[in-house]
């Protein structure tokens, strides 16, 4: 099967490497080709992988394309693949602003996947089965974190997050809550956002993005910032039962009571699980397309306040 990787940044690589590992698993003849702005050298952990690099799109046509580029340039570059390839893996968000008609791109449910790592962990599995057989009045989901420390031997301040041009900042990078919450409780029917930016880090990004969102039977706040010095990824659960604090972390949900469940299913990350079902999805293994792009659009419009 043929590949094609738009941009060579840390989370293409670790794409890169898991789907390399499980087509080599599965038998699958792997032929992965890199779309760069210029052709540069492979990082030193991909020099095994036969890679290979163009500067522009050709005649070829793939059996995926994976769109790991700059948020702002997913649109544009989809634009140049119609008609290249039979599947999409679109990296989140989808885009950086609801003003695309994105119907015009011709994916849809049943060739174009939205990234949606979380979904994958088991820790979000025992959620949806606490949220699906309990009555929840509240939750509370947070991701705190400090951007100079995401990506070592990196200047955090010459990245996409620290630049808003190219879709960075909290409110669209940790899209990864709205979108979980949107999982675990369907869309919202209403949403108040604030967001800027308040710290002092050398970013015109906004660094600290804080929601309200409105069901007929609950409320759900969520808090997403760069600048918390103590990583934390967690989600409270109020039930009519109990309460639930789930640590993404430490994959566990500690239960009001002191019980903990542990939600280490193996040792395998979300990414590589999240690839796992994109094989499936595009070999017919499975028909259900858990994200697809006019779920993530409607995310989108709620992570950006359209809702």
């Amino acid at each position: 099967m043929k590949f094609l990787f738009i941009g060579l940044g840390s989370i293409s690589t670790k794409h890169i490497k898991d789907l390399a590992s499980i087509t080599n698993e599965r038998g699958i003849e792997c032929e992965i080709t890199v779309l760069r702005r210029k052709k540069g050298e492979l990082p030193q952990d991909l020099l095994s992988y036969n890679i290979k690099q163009i500067t522009e799109l050709d005649a070829s046509v793939y059996d995926a394309v994976f769109i790991t580029n700059p948020t702002n340039l997913h649109f544009q570059i989809m634009e140049q693949l119609k008609g290249k390839t039979k599947f999409y893996f679109i990296e989140k968000p989808i885009f950086e602003c609801i003003d695309y008609d994105w119907k015009t791109l011709g994916i849809n449910d049943k060739n174009a996947y939205v990234a949606c790592p979380m979904r994958h962990s088991e820790v979000y599995r025992k959620l949806k089965e606490i949220v699906d057989t309990n009555k929840v009045f509240c939750a509370r989901l947070i991701c705190s974190s400090y951007l100079p420390e995401w990506r070592p031997n990196i200047d955090y301040r010459k990245n996409y997050s620290a630049i808003k041009a190219l879709g960075g900042g909290v409110t669209l990078d940790l899209i990864h809550e709205i979108d979980y919450m949107a999982g675990l409780f369907g869309l919202p029917e209403k949403v108040m956002n604030i967001h800027g930016k308040y710290s002092d880090l050398e970013i015109d990004s906004d660094d600290l993005s804080v929601y309200i969102a409105q069901y007929k039977d609950k409320i759900c706040e969520v808090h997403l910032d760069y600048f918390g010095r103590k990583y934390q990824r967690k989600c409270e659960l109020y039930t009519s039962k109990c309460s639930y604090v789930a640590d993404f972390k430490s994959e566990t949900i500690e239960v009001f009571d002191g019980t903990v469940l542990n939600c280490q299913r193996d040792d395998k990350t979300n990414l590589y699980r999240e690839m796992e079902y994109f094989v499936n999805f595009l070999t017919g293994n499975i028909s259900e397309n858990i994200n697809t792009p006019e779920h993530a659009f409607e995310v989108l419009k709620i992570t950006l306040g359209g809702k």
